[in-house]
């Protein structure tokens, strides 16, 4: 085997979005309520409210984004308005040179309230288009079947994923589309970042926080129920779709321990497995040893169905994609550091070796490399960064153009760190920037934490024009796709 930094010939360079942050269009063609489409957005209130509200969800908050007389501004519901400006936006994807495109299929649109037994044609039929429109401009679509997006009666009516009822249901929405797509989509997602279940357990898996008396249980039921879903459709996909892709996908934190002191080594293998168990359920097919005391100190005593290990032993995912925005370092006493507020998945202590976004994640180039091999040596298995981008606020000069060298930076500083990955033996075999245009941020529901190759005229609240521009990042994107990650300079 040849020694070789290069990325393969057909290497899948592209970009990544969720439907609940692009789409818009919440009550066209059928559609149900989401998760996600009950996130609020405030101008007068301060962006750490929002992460707060990403974090802890209220009773109070989804029973009054049910009210049809609700005033409030629901910005994912508004999206960008990509349901109908879809073509413009693949068109521009297309002039970038993107070889694939990662997309979610939102499931309200296929089933609204996630119960049905028929689907909703309106909404197979506008995937049918987007996908079609995407093949037409030779651009692979890497499909997320559940990014964010379950819906939202399946949290008021069900209980959301600690129910066993929800495995049916998913499987059933799976099947749908892989029978419907089975000529458009080779490469699928499960379950979009499946361990942020610890952090944010309303989006993930359905579980409203508040006053909520085993929440540690519900939690890690709601996630084994994920698994067994997960495998269910690798089978079903496999089946259905011969030669098909089904991967897995987490959010990858890169950890270090904050001091060389034993016990701040053994905090961070803790943390980190807290992340790696999702991957490794899903990747090698059973619970690790580790589990049983992890999930012990917890108070977790996990429900499973007769059948549920061999279900997961025989049908493992085929391969393993991760987002990965940061780093940060982990202490056995951080009460004695200084934290990382903006690290939302695991916190942490603060790095002094690295700078920080305008919204506190501390960019660390270096540490996708090592997080490549990592999971690489893990699992043995081909990888795909799903997500990897900067957030910040871009300024639009008097001729309409925007300079945004920061991000050309990161995305520079990352690509360099993937080709030393390559190097070292691991085999990567495609990264999508997230998102290539700007859209509704997950956390924080605003549209001016940018970022962006692709701007959108809107703000905040909402107002503007939509109307989309070229950054500069567009354009160098543009250069290093066509040379296949070669052309790294300005």
């Amino acid at each position: 085997m040849t020694f070789s930094k290069q990325f393969p010939d057909d290497f899948l360079w592209g970009g990544a979005t969720a439907a609940n942050q692009l789409e818009g269009g919440w009550n066209i063609g059928g559609k149900g309520l989401s998760v996600s489409d009950v996130y609020t957005f405030d101008s007068r209130t301060p962006k750490e409210r929002w992460l707060d509200q990403w974090l802890f969800m209220t009773r109070r908050q989804v029973a009054d984004a049910q009210d049809p007389n609700s005033s409030k501004y629901y910005p994912k519901r508004k999206g960008i308005d990509f349901y109908h400006r879809y073509k413009e936006d693949i068109a521009l994807f297309a002039e970038m040179g993107f070889k694939c495109f990662r997309m979610s299929i939102a499931w309200t649109r296929i089933f609204p309230r996630g119960d049905e037994t028929e689907p909703n044609e309106q909404g197979l039929a506008f995937y049918d288009d987007v996908l079609e429109t995407l093949l037409a401009h030779n651009i692979q679509p890497v499909v997320s079947l559940s990014h964010y997006e379950m819906p939202l009666c399946l949290v008021t009516e069900y209980g959301g994923w600690p129910n066993r009822k929800l495995v049916d249901f998913y499987v059933r929405f799976a099947v749908t589309v892989f029978e419907r797509y089975r000529r458009k989509v080779k490469y699928w997602m499960t379950f979009n970042e499946i361990n942020c279940v610890k952090h944010h357990p309303y989006v993930s898996v359905g579980v409203i926080e508040e006053d909520h008396p085993h929440l540690e249980q519900d939690k890690y039921q709601g996630a084994h129920h994920q698994f067994v879903a997960s495998a269910l459709a690798t089978k079903a996909c496999h089946q259905i779709i011969p030669g098909s892709q089904v991967g897995c996908m987490i959010s990858y934190q890169m950890l270090y321990p904050h001091t060389c002191h034993p016990d701040d080594l053994q905090a961070c293998e803790e943390q980190q497995r807290v992340s790696l168990f999702f991957s490794d359920v899903q990747a090698r097919g059973y619970y690790p040893a580790y589990t049983d005391r992890m999930l012990a100190e917890k108070g977790v005593v996990l429900q499973k169905a007769q059948g549920d290990d061999e279900i997961l032993r025989q049908y493992p995912v085929d391969f393993v994609s991760f987002s990965y925005y940061m780093s940060s370092t982990v202490s056995a006493h951080p009460e004695e550091l200084e934290g990382v507020t903006g690290n939302l998945i695991t916190g942490g202590i603060r790095n002094p070796y690295l700078p920080s976004s305008q919204w506190g994640w501390q960019i660390d180039p270096k540490g996708l490399r090592l997080a490549l091999n990592q999971l690489y040596d893990r699992y043995q298995k081909p990888l795909f960064i799903a997500e990897n981008g900067l957030g910040a606020v871009d300024t639009v000069n008097p001729d309409g153009t925007i300079d945004d060298d920061y991000r050309i930076d990161y995305l520079r500083q990352h690509i360099e760190q993937m080709k030393e990955a390559l190097g070292d033996g691991v085999r990567l075999f495609g990264y999508t920037w997230w998102g290539p245009i700007d859209v509704i941020s997950a956390g924080t529901a605003q549209i001016s934490k940018r970022y962006g190759f692709i701007y959108v005229d809107q703000d905040d609240d909402g107002n503007g024009t939509q109307r989309r521009s070229r950054k500069k990042s567009f354009h160098w994107y543009q250069r290093a796709i066509a040379s296949n990650g070669e052309q790294l300079a300005d």
